[in-house]
């Protein structure tokens, strides 16, 4: 009896052996496996770092670069153009002169007169002198007679009739305008032709006026 009791102890003590070892290699199998997934994740993380970084370097760069675009740009633009304010006033010269012209052609006591002659045949001299240096600086005057109305060069001041121009025509030249380089420096002030409008029109274009008003 003692012997059959000896010996299913020590077959149960063997079966446990047994068991405890086949858990023993299910753990170390699930820290073996733990310890691989850990490394691919290292691995994994690693590579996405250094994506990271190269993505970051290359917009840095990037950026880096459109700064120095940018600064060529604003650099070029203060060479050609940082005379702009200057030219614009200076541009005051030429119309002073020009009011200078209109005065004196406009005086009854100085008509058909050698000293009035004289000095207009002076202020043309400056006014070309002043041209020319203004051309030799890339200012350079619009042309707008008999050209037509362009809103980049031309400020429309008023309307003239006139049957023998096309409608929009510029036939009246208020004030010159000036460009610098590529840049509207100032417009052309101008008159620009209409077709004539007849009494019969003007009459129901008035009485439209007042129906509208009404």
């Amino acid at each position: 009896m003692d012997k059959e009791e000896n010996s299913n102890i020590d077959n149960n003590s063997a079966q446990s052996d047994v068991n405890e070892k086949s858990e023993n290699s299910e753990l170390k199998k699930e820290e073996t496996s733990a310890s691989e997934i850990s490394e691919n994740d290292k691995e994994i993380s690693l590579e996405d770092k250094i994506i990271e970084l190269e993505d970051k370097l290359a917009r840095t760069f990037a950026e880096m670069e459109n700064q120095r675009r940018r600064f060529e740009k604003e650099k070029d633009d203060a060479f050609e153009y940082g005379g702009f304010a200057f030219a614009k006033e200076a541009l005051s010269l030429i119309d002073n002169l020009e009011r200078s012209k209109k005065i004196l052609e406009s005086d009854e006591s100085l008509k058909n007169s050698d000293a009035l002659k004289k000095t207009l045949e002076h202020l043309e001299i400056i006014n070309k002198d002043l041209i020319s240096i203004f051309t030799k600086n890339n200012i350079k005057p619009i042309e707008s007679l008999n050209k037509k109305l362009d809103p980049n060069f031309h400020q429309a001041m008023m309307e003239i009739e006139d049957d023998q121009k096309e409608p929009g025509t510029i036939i009246q030249e208020i004030q010159k305008g000036f460009t610098i380089k590529d840049r509207l420096l100032r417009p052309s002030l101008v008159g620009v032709s209409k077709k004539t409008v007849h009494k019969d029109e003007k009459d129901e274009k008035n009485q439209e006026n007042h129906d509208d008003k009404k």
